[in-house]
């Protein structure tokens, strides 16, 4: 029991609804959402759109990050795609979403080829991409390599290149296009593409390069959030879980016990497909997710959650 005189002392603010109120709307951190217009069906949640937003994409000739070009694309985004692949003919996959960009959506995927460890021609790029489109908004970093190999026979070479692309190619990525925004003043939001390997060994999966890659990705991210969110730019992963993509049917091809292993191992029992993580780049990119940085993305069907 408290004594008579000590409540008698201490003076007791009640923070009613209208105080609390009161108190949000004069802090001087105050964030301002971005402002609906009339709430016609087409503005519903307008903080997911990205129209008008310019987003490298790199790895975005073909799979994955392909994938989530087209969904930036369809959020209103203009995307400019990274790989080291010859251009994508007119014929492609790249060519028949290049078209839908131009002809239905309204907006452009411009290509340009590039090894994301050639820092040189890296800053060239995007420093055009943002002289070009006057600015220069998002990022996602999806360039990267797989390579499956025990421990005691990988090469220093071969680590060497996993490593470069992985880790140093995803960071001067990020460093490209954030000193563009920098150099603009003006805000921005990073996705580098993580990997549940990043956070757990894969049980029957050899990849100890690639695993330590991943985790090396998701530390980065940490660290250039620290490092750029006194200018607003914010930077966050995704670690997607096993995808069913053409490199992963060349390995159920040679090891057909991973068909059925593989989708055991989560809670759902199945495998994930690449526009399974559309939603997230989209989210992420956006100002759905304004106060979201230096945060890990897991979308692995709760593999890691056993």
């Amino acid at each position: 029991m408290v004594p008579r005189g000590l409540l008698a002392r201490k003076s007791l603010r009640i923070m009613t609804p209208t105080v609390l109120a009161r108190a949000f709307h004069q802090s001087p951190r105050r964030y301002s959402p971005p402002q609906a217009q009339t709430p016609a069906r087409s503005t519903l949640l307008a903080e997911f759109s990205l129209k008008d937003k310019v987003v490298v994409v790199s790895g975005g000739g073909r799979g994955v990050g392909l994938t989530q070009a087209e969904a930036l694309l369809e959020a209103g985004a203009i995307v400019h795609a990274l790989d080291r692949l010859p251009r994508p003919a007119e014929d492609s996959e790249f060519g028949r979403v290049a078209l839908r960009a131009r002809s239905e959506l309204g907006s452009s995927l411009t290509y340009h080829r590039v090894d994301v460890r050639d820092q040189k021609t890296l800053n060239e790029i995007v420093e055009g991409i943002a002289d070009r489109e006057g600015h220069v908004d998002g990022l996602i970093a999806a360039a990267g390599i797989q390579q499956e190999t025990p421990a005691l026979e990988y090469t220093a070479e071969d680590s060497d290149k996993m490593l470069g692309v992985n880790i140093t190619g995803v960071f001067m990525t990020a460093q490209a296009v954030a000193r563009q925004m920098i150099k603009r003043k003006q805000k921005g939001s990073l996705v580098l593409i993580g990997s549940m390997s990043g956070t757990v060994a894969n049980r029957g999966l050899i990849c100890p390069a690639y695993n330590a890659s991943k985790a090396g990705v998701l530390q980065l991210a940490r660290n250039l959030a620290a490092e750029w969110g006194e200018h607003g730019i914010r930077v966050n992963t995704i670690s997607p879980g096993y995808i069913v993509t053409a490199m992963t049917e060349g390995l159920f091809e040679a090891f057909p016990e991973r068909r059925t292993a593989w989708p055991d191992a989560n809670m759902l029992k199945r495998l994930s497909y690449p526009e399974e993580y559309r939603g997230a780049a989209v989210f992420l990119l956006s100002d759905a997710s304004s106060f979201m940085t230096g945060a890990d993305l897991r979308i692995d069907g709760g593999h890691c959650a056993w």
